[in-house]
């Protein structure tokens, strides 16, 4: 029987340094974010009614999603998130359940959904177990600066987006507290899976 195990957090929080530490340690890392930049590449299903929906100004000049342009769009509008929910999220939800098939057919005992919106999409009942990922509001803010070069009235928009950090904190299974060095970080993983029995 194959564990499926969430991870999430907010926004540059850090999953992504978690999810390699998962991989260098051989465990397959399922990443909805970098589905849903395959969904949305020209010729899926998914570009075509982004582009229906936002219009050809959205496109840059080699036809791929100015992905900026768009996050400006929708992170400054409530109701045209939504609508690029709609289009997105079925799609990543159709490859991922694809991943996770292949991943029990190869026997494996552990696999691990890397989901920013795990608990807004009420995705976690899909899982077993939750690790969040956890930097607090002012570490976000100031990581989402620097990362993206955004003001800081884009980078509040970005966060607000999505559900607050710390009620996703209060929900988890297992915490990761990613505000201090990579080996603190890495340290607090081995340990969490050595408490659930699934160490390497």
């Amino acid at each position: 029987m194959t564990m499926i195990i969430g991870i999430t957090g907010g926004i540059a929080t850090g999953k992504s340094t978690i999810s390699k530490m998962l991989i260098d340690k051989g465990y397959t890392v399922i990443d909805a974010d970098l589905l849903a930049r395959l969904v949305v590449e020209p010729g899926e299903e998914a570009y075509e009614q982004i582009v229906e929906r936002f219009g050809k100004g959205i496109l840059l000049s080699n036809g791929q999603i100015n992905r900026k342009k768009l996050g400006d769009i929708v992170f400054h509008d409530e109701e045209k998130r939504k609508i690029l929910n709609e289009i997105v999220h079925p799609a990543v939800r159709k490859k991922m359940n694809e991943e996770i098939q292949a991943s029990v057919q190869r026997g494996e005992k552990v696999v691990f959904l890397d989901i920013p919106l795990l608990y807004e999409n009420r995705l976690d009942h899909t899982v077993e177990k939750v690790i969040v990922v956890y930097a607090d509001y002012e570490t976000q803010i100031e990581r989402l600066k620097k990362r993206n070069q955004l003001s800081e009235e884009d980078a509040k928009a970005r966060i607000h987006a999505q559900m607050s950090i710390e009620e996703k904190k209060k929900r988890a299974d297992g915490i990761i507290d990613n505000r201090f060095s990579i080996e603190d970080s890495k340290k607090q993983l081995v340990d969490l899976l050595k408490r659930w029995n699934i160490a390497n």
